[in-house]
């Protein structure tokens, strides 16, 4: 068995329902891996389904970690994240096995192998005063009064991003000093060695993959696991929220939408997303390994190179 310092962590990404899930669970049965998740929806415990997290029988052929860990209450960044990562890959690494970690989230991928500027993190009631503030002014005023203190932030943040502008006004708070300042800090890169593999496949291909996806989610019960959610009257804001198919789903329970809407929009905002993944993969990262033909003829390609690598 290589060594703790020769062993590679291995990174399988890609967009949404490209088969980064099959991979990695492949290669961790080839090579006593662990498969950690790196997908942030897949870290929120109540849409198992709609997340498309591993099945039982998966987790039962090899380990898996850091799915459905979090409630959807919580905020999960590129830094927390990594530090659960982090903690997760130097545990598998001392068990022996190979770290795999699967999930189309770029960012954190990114953060975690060239590390992020230390922020402090803000009291709790700041949060809770700026998500209210956020509510009270509005979207637009809020952005105004943030941009008074720090343009360049509100310079790379979407209009409607709630969540971003209200961490960077209460790290302000908290500090004193712009959370772009401290974006600007000096960042520390991973210890480890890391191998990535990007799955890009074929547009149409993925196109009717995420069509066949949510289809088998329908299937699988995913109405049920989210009026589960909805009946519980969750605060809009939770961040777990987001997950693509949710709020179609939830304005299905309101009355606002037939099943037929519900379908179709979720499948065309989930290829949206796929999109602006692939867009990201294409410009922020440089993978070791692109592959761009059928997922399923990956796993060869993807062991050849692993194999050369570790000689």
């Amino acid at each position: 068995m290589t060594s703790q310092a020769q062993t590679p962590v291995i990174v399988v990404t890609g967009p949404t329902a490209s088969g980064k899930s099959a991979l990695a669970l492949a290669l961790a049965e080839r090579r006593g891996g662990t498969v950690i998740n790196a997908d942030a929806m897949q870290t929120y415990d109540a849409f198992p389904i709609l997340t498309a997290q591993p099945s039982a029988e998966e987790r039962g052929r090899v380990p898996h970690t850091l799915y459905g860990v979090l409630p959807l209450s919580e905020t999960v960044s590129a830094a927390s994240w990594r530090t659960l990562a982090s903690a997760e890959i130097d545990r598998v690494l001392k068990e022996g096995r190979v770290p795999i970690l699967c999930g189309g989230s770029g960012l954190y991928i990114r953060t975690l192998m060239q590390g992020i500027a230390p922020i402090p993190d803000a009291p709790p009631e700041l949060r809770e005063q700026a998500n209210a503030d956020w509510a009270a002014l509005g979207a637009e005023a809020f952005r105004a009064r943030l941009a008074q203190h720090d343009p360049a932030i509100v310079g790379r943040l979407k209009p409607g991003d709630r969540q971003r502008h209200v961490r960077a006004w209460e790290v302000f708070q908290a500090t004193g000093r712009p959370l772009s300042l401290w974006q600007a800090g000096e960042a520390s890169a991973a210890p480890w060695r890391v191998a990535t593999v990007l799955l890009s496949p074929d547009r149409a291909w993925l196109r009717e993959r995420i069509e066949r996806r949510f289809d088998v989610m329908l299937e699988q019960g995913v109405v049920a696991e989210a009026r589960a959610v909805f009946d519980r009257q969750p605060d809009p804001v939770w961040p777990g929220l987001k997950a693509h198919g949710a709020p179609e789903l939830f304005r299905h329970f309101r009355g606002e939408l037939s099943p037929g809407d519900v379908r179709r929009i979720a499948i065309d905002h989930t290829r949206q997303y796929a999109k602006r993944q692939m867009t990201w993969f294409r410009h922020q990262m440089t993978p070791d390994l692109v592959f761009e033909g059928s997922p399923d003829q990956a796993l060869g390609s993807a062991e050849k190179y692993l194999d050369n690598l570790e000689v």
